[in-house]
């Protein structure tokens, strides 16, 4: 049954090429069928786009695509290869298939996480800053004038009504990308996301979140007392955050950050706190021209970003390739592949002119607000099959469902869940998050060693109390010696062993 486009052992050599990053075999193998592209086995957790974007084999990525690989594809947990690369970190596989025009705003199956999610739980600042590239648009650089004080601002701001969705979109429970940055201690991806409009007030639902030492309906804040990061909790504080916010618990992010043991920020979370809060400039990884770029390379395609035509003058900064793109401002032209390196690798603010989000030109370190093209350069546009439909970020319709009368949600409901075996159906629409205590984690690598440590310690430390006392007391114990970096504390069981299954595929 394994493939209904070809020969199955020439599928399962596709995957092998993808996942060991073999591109002359993938190449050999899609020139002579492409419809391996998109091959799946009957029980596969994983396509070869999903293996090569977790890799992080950029060539074999792009190969897959203009062979017509679904770019959207799910595997068993319902992600895509957006997210694969994302948690990874494998920022030149985002920014491929965002040149293809990949849906940013889709979430998984298990626990409605997006790209963005995966990308902010191990703090891969590169990576979002490419996913808010079409929500953040490039100014012309008439739109910038200066103050007097020296300063720029921009006239004609653009809505932010669009990033501001995409970026305090929450998963389940309510736990927003700014929550789980706060938790892990990424003060660099807390000060990106307020300045893309994340919500420093957002609060995790009231009800079912597995984090029952922080509580539901926390704040960053109290997110960012139990991961014990200094910078992330005055970074938040400068940003409006609130030191009397409450939880369902009725905890304080003081009372969160004793529990947990953070004794380092009582004298920044106590009420009356007279502590001096510094001020933070704006994110280095913030990039206006981002857009403005992303929509050129798309319109010049992946085989012309690396051709030099006789007649063409060839990019300064690498010599190989023809100058296609003008830099707004200073004038200086580069090659299509040079500006789209530049816009996503750059972290280093221009000191000479520009709005915050400018970069330096390598040439003149004249800020850059945005790239135009040059006239007369020839294109040819990023397109994908007819049959496959791709997606722009459209935040009229978040949520990937069939309408549905009220009246028959519930029948639907309760015919899914006969239909669906109980060790695989996660009650995503009823009780996202069980209210039960932290589980036991179960990270890609394998089980937490922090846990297993802590959990023998407990045993040994407590042999003549009681059982029902010293569970309580243990677990509390324990958790103010952890440092909460786990993104699977967050998720269910059930949950993290499928999502367990998928990695383990990739990782073998």
């Amino acid at each position: 049954m394994g493939n209904s486009f070809g020969c199955s052992a020439s599928g399962e050599r596709l995957v092998s090429a993808a996942r060991d990053g073999d591109f002359v075999e993938a190449k050999m193998l899609l020139d002579c069928n492409p419809f391996l592209a998109k091959y799946s086995t009957f029980g596969g957790l994983n396509s070869p786009l999903h293996f090569a974007a977790a890799k992080g084999h950029n060539e074999i990525v792009a190969l897959l695509l203009e062979h017509g690989a679904d770019i959207n594809s799910r595997n068993y947990c319902g992600q895509t290869a957006l997210m694969q690369a994302c948690r990874y970190g494998h920022w030149e596989v985002v920014q491929t298939l965002l040149l293809f025009r990949c849906s940013v705003i889709r979430a998984d199956y298990l626990s409605g996480r997006t790209a963005l999610h995966f990308a902010v739980v191990n703090g891969h600042l590169r990576c979002i800053r490419l996913l808010v590239a079409d929500f953040v648009p490039s100014a012309p650089f008439e739109n910038i004038r200066a103050n007097g004080d020296g300063t720029t601002n921009m006239k004609n701001k653009p809505e932010q009504s669009a990033l501001s969705k995409f970026v305090n979109k929450a998963a389940d429970g309510g736990i927003t990308a700014l929550h789980m940055a706060a938790l892990n201690g990424y003060f660099d991806c807390v000060q990106l996301l307020l300045d893309l409009h994340a919500n420093v007030t957002s609060a995790t639902l009231p009800y079912g979140t597995t984090m029952d030492l922080i509580g539901a309906g926390s704040t960053p804040l109290h997110y960012a007392a139990c991961g014990g990061n200094m910078k992330c909790c005055q970074i938040l504080l400068a940003r409006g955050a609130s030191r009397l916010a409450l939880n369902c618990n009725g905890w304080l992010p003081l009372d969160v950050a004793r529990i947990w043991g953070r004794h380092c920020l009582e004298s920044l979370l106590t009420p009356n706190s007279d502590a001096i809060i510094p001020s933070f400039p704006p994110s280095n990884y913030l990039t206006l021209p981002l857009m403005s770029i992303i929509n050129i390379a798309r319109e010049y395609g992946l085989q012309s970003l690396s051709t030099l035509s006789d007649d063409a003058d060839a990019c300064a900064v690498c010599l190989e390739r023809a100058c296609a793109v003008a830099a707004e401002g200073c004038e200086h032209e580069l090659c299509v592949r040079c500006a789209l390196y530049l816009c996503s690798t750059s972290n280093r603010q221009s000191e000479v002119l520009g709005p915050p989000g400018s970069i330096p030109c390598p040439l003149c370190r004249h800020g850059i607000v945005s790239f135009i093209k040059l006239p007369g350069s020839s294109t040819r546009e990023i397109k994908l099959p007819i049959s496959l439909s791709f997606c722009t970020p459209c935040m009229l319709h978040p949520r990937e469902q069939e309408d549905s009368t009220p009246g028959s949600s519930h029948d639907i409901r309760k015919n899914r869940e006969a239909s669906v075996p109980s060790d695989l159906f996660c009650p995503i629409t009823c009780s996202p998050f069980p209210s039960v205590g932290i589980p036991l984690c179960t990270c890609n690598d394998g089980t937490c060693q922090v846990l297993e440590s802590r959990h023998r310690d407990n045993q040994e430390e407590s042999p003549d109390r009681s059982q029902s006392v010293s569970g309580e007391q243990d677990k509390i114990d324990g958790a103010r010696l952890a440092k909460a970096t786990c993104s699977s504390m967050f998720w269910s069981r059930r949950s993290c062993s499928r999502e367990h299954q998928c990695n383990a595929e990739i990782n073998a």
